[in-house]
Parts: C-alpha cells; structure tokens; sequence
C-alpha cells in the first residue's frame, strides 16, 4: 500500500508570526524613555543593545503575562500560512516552556490570529525536535538537529548570519513554498 502524505512544515512564532521585537521596542521607549531603533540590533540580540542598566530587564518583561499576548501579527503571515495549509500539513512549533506566560499568551494568540490552525496542530516544547520536512525559524539553534529543509525567517539578530536558506519576509515564504 503506498499511502501519499502532504510534505509537514513547522512554522515558529517569535520573529515569524508575532513580532516580538516590536513589542520590545514598545516596552522600553513606554517603560524607559529608551527607543532602540532596528538598525541598532543589526546581527545583535535585543538585549545587548540596551544600557548596563536595562540589560537584564528584558527577561523581566518577557515573563509578565500578557507579553506574549499582544504581539502585532507579520505582514502577510495569516494569508501565506492559510494558503500553505492547502499543500501542506502545517504545524506551529514555538518554544513556550521557557517564560512563565508565554504558553497560555501565545495559544490565545494563535486562537485570534489563526484560528484556521487546529489545536492538533499546536506544538509548544522546549527543544524543537520536530518530524517535519520544512522548519521555518529564526533561530539556527532550531536547525542544529533538524535533517529538512532549513528556511532562515529574517530577523535584525540574524543578520548576520550566512549559509541558510533564506527568507526576509511572507510573501518570500510564498514564492518558495507556493509556486508551482
């Protein structure tokens, strides 16, 4: 019997269905006056573009609840991931164990913003060990023991990183993942 099965693509949420960044960015300049500015974070974490003083607070904020929960959604995400859904089978895979809230923050995300994905669909780990054929992260550590297809998702702390299979933003997913 040859049973045929659409190709299974993980897709991350921080920096490539929620902009955490962003919301980052929002928290300090509200918080602290602090406005750090994308082009300040070229190849560098969020973090390390802060003063001594702030550094350490990001962990502070990022495990309050509700952070995870209001992230704006990637322009062109929802519309590229519900066509995906149609030639592959499509898992969100995101590392939620690691805050205090992000679990419950980031499953009522994905309700709101993408409700066409089923919960059955859903994988929150910490290590992301996944059975799939295509991983869309962006972060390498995500690719070290993964054999598919690596899909880097631009992020400004990545920037400088080379060798992967590129994609700066949806409609790029789109052009390689949906073109005949």
């Amino acid at each position: 019997m040859n049973i045929h099965r659409k190709p299974r693509i993980a897709i991350d949420m921080d920096e490539v269905l929620a902009d955490t960044v962003d919301k980052l960015i929002e928290v300090y300049k509200e918080r602290h006056q602090h406005e750090v500015l994308l082009s300040d974070m070229h190849g560098r974490e969020f973090g390390q573009t802060l003063p001594a003083n702030l550094a350490s607070s990001v962990k502070q904020y990022i495990n309050e609840r509700g952070f995870f929960r209001n992230l704006k959604v990637m322009p062109g995400s929802q519309d590229v991931v519900k066509a995906l859904t149609e030639h592959y089978d499509v898992y969100i895979a995101s590392a939620a164990m690691e805050f205090k809230y992000s679990l419950e923050d980031k499953q009522a995300w994905l309700e709101e913003h993408f409700p066409f994905i089923s919960w059955t669909n859903i994988i929150f780990c910490g290590h992301k060990i996944l059975d799939v054929d295509i991983m869309i992260d962006d972060r390498i550590k995500n690719f070290v023991t993964f054999n598919g297809r690596k899909l880097l998702y631009s992020s400004p702390h990545n920037f400088l990183i080379e060798g992967f299979e590129r994609v700066n933003n949806w409609p790029d997913v789109a052009a390689k993942l949906l073109s005949t």
